[in-house]
């Protein structure tokens, strides 16, 4: 579904790379997690997947077909494919919960509409519906700024849902949220993740939640792979080659 061949990301005035040559394809199903000391190009390499970020060299494929020459029109296409979740939300706080998700329709309708608010009963219904689905019926109308940082993860969830990806990516999603939180956060998205049949691809500083949600991990150290696999072989050996610090077993468990 999407591949990446030799991809390379280096910012200006930076003498190393922040991403270097990886190459790793993905498929339909899978719920990958992405590990990696901060700086190690995680957040890099999601945004390579919908080009937020373009590379300096190499290409991303999806369905077999290039993405990074296309231009803005078009890459507009690829993005309705992937909703994003970011870390700090992105959401319009004087807004209501209905408001903000239906921004995420915006890739489907003409400029003009989105400009105007004017939005089909479909349009409504589908927000809706996303919005149930993330437990928030009963906020419908509540403005975004009086939401807890968990409830606003999941306006940001239900945003990108009324998109009707195929592909899910996160970048730290929980990286601001308590424990107990994110920890529900992510069941949240593995039973929607499983019920619609997606591919998901999500940035993750807590080991706990990579090894007891994903189907696969990756392991980025100063923007090299170093680590693709199944949960159970990523052991403390990887942990430590991964962070450069010797893992306590209760992160094992």
């Amino acid at each position: 579904m999407i591949e990446l061949k030799h991809l390379s990301v280096r910012y200006p005035r930076t003498v190393q790379d922040a991403l270097s040559d990886v190459s790793v394809s993905f498929q339909k199903g899978e719920f990958v997690c992405i590990l990696g000391k901060s700086g190690a190009g995680k957040s890099t390499f999601i945004r390579c997947l919908n080009r937020l970020q373009k590379p300096t060299s190499g290409e991303v494929f999806l369905d077999g077909l290039p993405i990074m020459d296309k231009n803005e029109f078009e890459i507009r296409q690829v993005r309705r494919e992937m909703g994003m979740i970011f870390q700090h939300f992105n959401l319009i706080p004087r807004m209501s919960v209905l408001q903000n998700v239906l921004t995420g329709t915006f890739g489907y309708r003409h400029s003009l509409r989105n400009l105007v608010g004017l939005f089909t009963a479909k349009e409504l219904e589908s927000a809706k519906q996303v919005i149930d689905d993330v437990g928030l019926s009963e906020m419908l109308h509540r403005r975004v700024e009086n939401l807890s940082g968990g409830q606003k993860q999941r306006v940001g969830i239900a945003r990108a849902l009324v998109q009707q990806p195929r592909i899910l990516l996160g970048d730290e999603p929980v990286a601001s949220l308590d424990p107990g939180t994110a920890n529900h956060i992510f069941t949240l998205l593995k039973d929607l993740h499983d019920r619609l049949g997606l591919l998901t691809v999500i940035n993750v500083h807590d080991i706990n939640l990579a090894k007891r949600y994903a189907s696969r991990i990756i392991a980025l150290k100063e923007g090299h792979l170093i680590f693709d696999g199944i949960p159970e072989n990523f052991t403390e050996n990887e942990f430590h080659e991964t962070y450069e610090s010797k893992p306590k077993s209760v992160l094992f468990h």
